[in-house]
């Protein structure tokens, strides 16, 4: 014979924790952006290029979470951007689920001048995130016309036919301000390393790297204001062959040129304002 009156006690001891499950099951979180990036990196000096590529991540814990579509705003300031007025771009509502690749279509950017962003997606079911947390990318030197210091080579004798000691370039400057922002843009023939008053600059190992140097040379971009001071400053750059005139398999060597130099240019600005180039 069934024992229903077990069964029935059974269910009715069970339904409890089961309503006490649901009660208590996290809820699940909106669908928001964050990650923003330019050229893959996220909140980048030294941008070159003139229409930069975007993307985002979505963040949500709920499944088969889709963007349906996106709307992109660029300005020179964070309080243009906040205000959405004196926009570089505003790319209106894009009926797209791509959230990296996106091509900057705004007005022509500067040389050296940072640029904030934000974004902001709509799910599948057509309802919209908040605009994401700004992030900023900075452009480096886009014309040569921005270049305003000269190659400097150093006053040596040598044979070129060997290796010798690695040269070092050094010079000591005076800033009569409160520096607010500093930036180095720098590139050799062959390698350098860089110091500001005994720091050095930047964790890369063989700058400015390889290219084909016949024909281009790459540069990097530092934001220096930490290692610059009121008063007496000194910078050193010390230079090395690399695979400009250094060693190449089959015997090779002075290969792109024999001579090291150096291009280095430092923009300062102070805390009234005033900017000052040079170096």
């Amino acid at each position: 014979m069934t024992n229903w009156r077990g069964a029935i006690s059974l269910v009715f001891t069970l339904a409890p924790c089961l309503a006490a499950l649901s009660w208590g099951a996290p809820a699940r979180t909106a669908l928001s952006v964050d990650r923003l990036r330019t050229e893959h990196k996220e909140s980048p000096t030294g941008i070159d290029a003139p229409k930069p590529r975007l993307g985002w991540q979505l963040r949500s814990d709920a499944r088969g979470v889709v963007q349906s579509a996106y709307e992109i705003r660029v300005a020179s300031s964070e309080a243009a951007l906040e205000a959405g007025r004196d926009l570089a771009w505003s790319s209106g509502r894009v009926a797209s689920e791509d959230s990296t690749e996106r091509i900057y279509e705004g007005t022509s950017l500067r040389s050296g001048e940072r640029y904030y962003w934000k974004v902001r997606v709509w799910d599948g079911g057509g309802k919209a995130t908040p605009w994401s947390a700004p992030a900023y990318w900075e452009m480096g030197l886009l014309e040569p016309s921005a270049w305003k210091a000269s190659w400097i080579e150093p006053g040596l004798p040598e044979d070129v036919a060997k290796s010798g000691p690695a040269p070092m370039l050094r010079r000591e400057f005076r800033l009569s301000g409160t520096v607010a922002r500093a930036r180095a843009y720098v590139t050799s023939r062959g390698l350098y390393e860089m110091h500001l008053n005994g720091q050095r600059v930047g964790d890369q190992l063989f700058t400015p790297g390889w290219t084909s140097f016949k024909k281009r040379l790459q540069y990097q971009t530092y934001d220096v204001t930490g290692l610059l001071k009121a008063g007496d400053n000194a910078v050193g750059v010390m230079l090395g062959n690399g695979w400009y005139r250094g060693d190449l398999p089959g015997g090779r060597r002075n290969v792109y040129g024999d001579r090291l130099a150096l291009l280095l240019q430092i923009e300062v600005t102070y805390a009234d304002g005033r900017p000052v180039t040079g170096w």
